[in-house]
């Protein structure tokens, strides 16, 4: 009795003291909570960072090995599709009649298109994070060459000859040539800011190359992004067309006459204040026309309808008959229907004024859009049957390929790719991040200033007290979880913040992501996007000789004349290895007059060749005019006493700066090292 007695009275204990612990423990847990968050009232939940917002093997153990299809080639011999499945990074072929998989063949890393060569034998993927292109026999579906590219193929045709290949190279900003008889790059030619889509008119004479990033410009400047034109018989660039105030030009195509060619875009209005997300007028989106039987006219015509945009414009197909276009609209998880007739009409007329009005005209799309038709999550790439019956759909974050009557225009039925069927937490979060339904009347997504969850490299007039005042440089959103705080003033503590109620505040105009849904999008931001491999200028983790300097000087604690330079003015000081940066608020010297007086966020500087144009306000056009226009006292780093080709060291030095992950695989770069969830 005294036994039982004793322990009551120990447990009873345990109880009282754990009960009087608990009220500190929950308020420091509370605290603690809303730090982070910036709320009061998110939910008490450890496994939200302390699991979902870590990379780790249990973490990993929780994700799926998703596809993630982007594009889509039909075989118009055996009927097939492929699939470019860019997360597995395999290419897969498809019955469309048993909507399933037949087969599937590893490719390089990160591939981005496919096109079949001209008797249906072989497949051509494009690698964007190996630099190369495999080459797929079909009938034993196995890689049976590599070809070398640029830095960052996507796009790619073959001329009618079958002869040659044309890659458009995304991050290198050229177009590879290469002979497909030798299996090698014959010429390599200049193409516009992130090159990504290309077609080749019907009759074989002409090849359009559209980019996706601007043109560099000051900021005030009208924005322009660059359509190249290829002339096929003498392998040379034509002409350069600049576009004006568009940009994210994703893919072109031809009607099958090769009277108009057909390109989406984004008409950004970021010279205003972001407050014009409440007048329906922040970003619009929509197509481009070249009318090249009238000088190669380009008229702009908006997708967009008054209250209901559609985000995120990726793929354009036409129709055999030349009676329909549809476009992809990732950002919604739409395809829009054009008819061509209408399209014509609407320009065939002599007034250009009226026609440039219409860039602006939220009413035009009633006059040439014939049916909206909804689709998987974030659908990409589009092909259509050879006899135009079918248009195939890359439901990237659906997993799968989707099928769509082009007679009813109604969904038909789905290739099913034998992903995974449950949605991870991360899953959940890049879905969020690709779509524009939690905007106002669905304007834009993360997407639109973040494509590929890197950024647009435009400038800002941020809503705020003052606007028109402390313009911004869009960040990237790669690989960042170890460099809080965010935004360049520093004020958000965390991804949390940063998406949470700010967000919604200044940019989306809407209700804030709810906390399942904050959740979500924090941990993919945080754990999910990697950088590409530097295969430009550290595709090894070997230092050339010119980087080596570059590096000695990074690092160095005494000038060229002997002097000793002070802690704060090192370049390691404020931007230490890993990640480059040492998370501080500074002053460098970089305020401009229309700043307020404030510190800056140090930035980190993994993959920053990739982040042109630089500094806070995106003055800097390239890594030298920080120093040679921008900073020429020694507020940012002590770099006056060194000569044009010291400074060429030291920069050589910061572009093959790269993900410290890459530094733990040495020489497995070109394998999928890092999965976007």
């Amino acid at each position: 009795m005294k036994k039982l007695s004793k322990k009551y009275i120990i447990s009873g204990a345990v109880i009282v003291i754990l009960l009087v612990a608990s009220f500190p423990l929950h308020k420091l847990s509370r605290e603690h909570v809303n730090y982070y968050t910036a709320a009061t009232d998110h939910p008490l939940n450890c496994i939200s960072c302390h699991l979902y917002l870590k990379r780790n093997s249990f973490s990993t153990f929780l994700e799926a090995d998703y596809y993630s299809p982007i594009n889509v080639a039909v075989s118009h011999k055996s009927g097939s599709v492929y699939v470019v499945a860019q997360d597995r990074c395999m290419l897969l072929e498809t019955d469309p009649e048993k909507g399933k998989t037949t087969r599937k063949v590893k490719v390089g890393n990160h591939p981005h298109s496919a096109v079949l060569s001209n008797d249906g034998r072989y497949c051509y993927v494009s690698n964007q994070w190996s630099d190369n292109i495999s080459v797929v026999d079909l009938s034993s579906m196995e890689v049976i060459d590599t070809l070398a590219t640029g830095n960052g193929p996507a796009g790619l045709v073959i001329d009618k000859d079958g002869r040659y290949i044309y890659a458009v190279n995304s991050f290198g900003g050229d177009i590879s040539v290469i002979d497909l008889q030798k299996g090698t790059e014959i010429k390599r030619l200049p193409a516009g800011n992130n090159p990504t889509g290309i077609s080749l008119s019907p009759d074989g004479g002409t090849a359009y190359v559209s980019s996706r990033r601007a043109l560099p410009a000051a900021y005030g400047s009208p924005l322009e992004s660059e359509i190249t034109v290829l002339d096929i018989a003498s392998g040379y660039v034509s002409r350069h067309m600049n576009i004006q105030s568009a940009y994210m030009m994703e893919n072109i195509t031809f009607t099958p006459s090769g009277d108009l060619a057909l390109f989406t875009l984004i008409r950004p209005k970021n010279l205003v204040p972001s407050i014009q997300v409440e007048r329906g007028f922040m970003m619009t989106h929509g197509i481009g026309i070249i009318d090249r039987k009238n000088n190669d006219r380009v008229i702009q015509l908006l997708l967009d309808e008054p209250n209901s945009f559609y985000a995120d414009p990726f793929d354009i197909v036409v129709t055999p008959d030349g009676k329909k276009a549809f476009v992809s609209s990732s950002g919604v998880d739409c395809i829009s229907v054009l008819s061509i007739d209408s399209l014509r009409n609407i320009i065939n007329i002599p007034d250009d004024s009226l026609l440039m009005s219409y860039a602006n005209n939220l009413g035009i799309s009633d006059h040439f859009v014939i049916r909206r038709i909804y689709t998987g999550a974030n659908p990409k790439g589009l092909d259509l049957s050879s006899d135009g019956k079918y248009l195939y759909v890359a439901e990237m974050l659906e997993d799968r390929i989707g099928i769509v009557n082009t007679e009813t225009l109604e969904p038909d039925r789905q290739i099913d790719i034998d992903g995974p069927r449950m949605i991870t937490m991360t899953r959940k979060g890049r879905r969020l991040l690709n779509n524009a339904g939690h905007t106002f009347q669905n304007q834009y997504s993360c997407y639109t200033c973040h494509p590929d969850a890197h950024e647009d490299g435009l400038v800002y007039n941020m809503a705020s007290k003052d606007m028109g005042r402390n313009v911004t440089n869009t960040q990237s959103l790669r690989n960042i979880s170890h460099t809080s705080p965010y935004k360049w003033n520093g004020k958000n503590q965390s991804v949390y913040k940063q998406d949470g109620m700010r967000f919604s505040t200044v940019l989306t105009r809407t209700e804030p992501f709810d906390y399942k849904e904050l959740d979500a999008i924090s941990a993919y931001i945080q754990t999910g996007i990697p950088n590409p491999p530097d295969l430009l200028f550290n595709p090894d983790g070997e230092l050339t000789s010119a980087q080596e300097r570059g590096k000695k000087i990074f690092e160095r604690t005494q000038d060229f004349k002997g002097n000793e330079i002070p802690v704060t003015n090192r370049c390691v000081t404020c931007h230490p290895a890993p990640y480059y940066t040492n998370r501080q608020m500074l002053d460098v010297g970089t305020l401009s007059a229309t700043d307020d007086s404030i510190l800056f966020d140090v930035p980190h500087l993994n993959n920053i060749f990739a982040s042109a144009p630089y500094l806070h306000d995106g003055r800097a056009g390239t890594l030298e005019e920080i120093w040679t226009v921008f900073g020429k006292t020694e507020q940012h780093g002590a770099v006056n006493d060194l000569t044009k080709t010291q400074l060429n060291d030291l920069i050589e030095y910061l572009r093959s700066l790269r993900d410290p992950e890459y530094e733990n695989k040495k020489g497995t770069t070109t394998e999928a090292s890092f999965i976007h969830h």
